[in-house]
């Protein structure tokens, strides 16, 4: 567990006073969710998140394939069988009103986009090669993801965590609860990630870079015939780009 939580009964009774709207010692509300309540130990690195109980569909949906806390800690424990870095579960709980909440372990490192807009914005250097590094190793992780038969519900550049440890780029993948297992993954969903990643304006990411992406991811991909997998790096990149011109982002 870690030397301020001993036990899981320990996190449940934090579960407890969080639910009820007090702040345990070391503990800090993680702003900005609308959809649960967040709160992180950064001492102890673990996470608490609270779900809400939803709309009437939201409901059906969780008598069928489980609620939204159940299938966050699945969906992780799958990724993590499967040897794909997830925040790994550590207790779990219902509270009154129909809320639960679930405790995960936090993950290493900052975000995609963080690296590319402020860690490695610089494009010269040893910090360039690192960048490419890193965009590089990100297509081997997502081409991995994807030919071990997992699509990511929403994939952003914020969903995806890089740790730099000795001079290799270590991925976490997090935000699973709408995370799937398809074997072969459709082209459909295929595509749709693909777009989700390539959503960061051209002054963040070049062309050049989102192809340096595209080859680690390519070289993944093997049951994908070169047309296919041009292809769908093509959509992608057309289709990000029509997405953020209609949002107003280029």
């Amino acid at each position: 567990m870690s030397a301020i939580f001993e036990s899981t009964e320990d996190l449940h009774r934090c579960a407890r006073q969080l639910a009820a709207g007090e702040l345990p010692p070391g503990w800090d509300i993680v702003p900005g969710s609308s959809s649960a309540r967040v709160a992180v130990h950064s001492a102890a690195q673990v996470y608490y998140k609270e779900f809400t109980t939803r709309s009437p569909m939201a409901q059906v949906k969780a008598l069928l394939f489980g609620s939204r806390a159940t299938r966050l800690r699945k969906h992780g424990n799958a990724l993590l069988y499967a040897g794909i870095e997830a925040p790994a579960s550590l207790a779990w709980g219902k509270l009154p009103g129909g809320r639960e909440y679930l405790f995960t372990r936090a993950a290493a490192g900052q975000d995609i986009a963080s690296w590319l807009q402020e860690a490695l914005a610089e494009r010269s250097g040893e910090t360039l090669a690192l960048r490419r590094k890193l965009l590089e190793d990100l297509g081997v992780f997502i081409g991995r993801l994807h030919a071990t038969g997992f699509v990511a519900g929403d994939l952003q550049a914020t969903d995806v965590l890089a740790d730099l440890r000795e001079n290799r780029f270590q991925f976490t993948l997090i935000n699973n609860e709408n995370t799937i297992k398809m074997l072969p993954p459709s082209g459909r969903k295929l595509l749709m990630n693909l777009v989700q990643l390539n959503l960061l304006p051209p002054q963040t990411i070049s062309r050049t870079d989102r192809m340096r992406f595209f080859a680690g991811w390519r070289r993944q991909m093997r049951e994908l015939s070169s047309i296919e997998a041009k292809v769908l790096a093509a959509e992608a990149f057309h289709e990000a780009m029509r997405q953020m011109y209609e949002s107003g982002k280029l």
